[in-house]
């Protein structure tokens, strides 16, 4: 069974109120990411799983992508972890990220 993830429930999962702008913003997501219903119930617990790194999905302020993002204070240990289980969820998924230079942020792009 496929779940689909409508802008609502993907506001509502990522912690974010419904407003028109907020709605707007994930609809442009969701129709920006290639092949987003393919791995978008797996944003859900990659959020999930990331909380206790003090990390979390997001929508992108600057493009129309969600986010992937780590406080910059954490530990290192802390840093690898979060890396480690990006790079793991996104081949895990077939999800192309896109890492931000010099920034403990991904871009998710969609996947093939």
């Amino acid at each position: 069974m496929q779940i689909e993830i409508s802008p609502e429930v993907l506001l509502s999962q990522l912690g974010y109120a419904k407003n028109d702008s907020s709605l707007k913003q994930a609809e442009d997501v969701i129709n920006g990411t290639k092949n987003f219903n393919k791995f978008s119930k797996h944003i859900i617990s990659l959020n999930d799983h990331l909380k206790k790194m003090n990390a979390y999905v997001a929508l992108s302020n600057s493009s129309n992508y969600l986010k992937i993002k780590c406080d910059e204070n954490d530990a290192e240990e802390i840093l690898t972890e979060f890396h480690d289980e990006v790079s793991h969820w996104a081949g895990k998924y077939n999800v192309d990220v896109e890492k931000l230079d010099k920034k403990h942020v991904y871009y998710i792009l969609g996947s093939n």
